[in-house]
């Protein structure tokens, strides 16, 4: 097993620091770092963004409530698990990941128990990804889309996940993750099918 602090690598010290551009969803902020090995100085870019939250909701039929989204970086249309930004005014990651659902779906539960949380991209973001599990959700409203977001809502069987993961019908990194912890929490070999 790895260990968690490796013997021979150190942390860059920072020297520097300036956000060099804000937007609503990230800021982009160049760090001077100064490397331990050789002392020698770079700059790096770094995206600074809130937590992310995603669930993975299930019904009492075991079926999965996913969403169609149209996603701007890949102009192309996901299959997806809700899941959005910790807003300043929700009081937890598992507060604002029922909200997503509420709001991308229309499906609730109080049944909600987290699953993991990960990096979504460490080389450059310093945000974390919090994974949910929602169980026994009903459909208990309408959805509430913001100005920017669209979605269709399918129910697919749970046990017809791997196949869309082997398929690349869902290729979302981070929903694939979730998947991934939904199998290392239901104690299951493997979140694909593959082992």
């Amino acid at each position: 097993m790895a260990e968690r602090f490796p013997k021979n690598i150190k942390p860059w010290s920072r020297l520097d620091s300036e956000t060099v551009y804000t937007c609503r969803i990230f800021s982009l902020r160049k760090d001077r770092n100064r490397s331990p090995r050789d002392g020698r100085e770079h700059d790096f870019f770094v995206l600074d963004s809130g937590d992310w939250v995603n669930i993975i909701p299930i019904t009492a039929n075991d079926e999965v409530v996913l969403i169609h989204q149209y996603r701007h970086g890949i102009d192309d249309i996901t299959l997806e698990i809700p899941g959005g930004m910790v807003d300043p005014h929700d009081p937890s990651p598992l507060h604002a990941a029922r909200r997503e659902m509420q709001e991308e779906t229309g499906y609730d539960s109080a049944d909600v128990v987290p699953l993991g949380t990960v990096h979504p991209n460490p080389a450059i973001q310093g945000n974390r990804l919090h994974t949910f599990l929602a169980r026994n959700v009903e459909l208990t409203g309408a959805v509430s889309f913001d100005s920017t977001e669209e979605t269709e809502v399918v129910l697919v069987p749970l046990d017809g996940v791997d196949a869309l993961i082997r398929q690349g019908v869902i290729s979302h990194a981070l929903v694939v993750v979730a998947f991934h912890h939904l199998m290392l929490h239901e104690g299951k070999r493997s979140a694909a099918g593959t082992g």
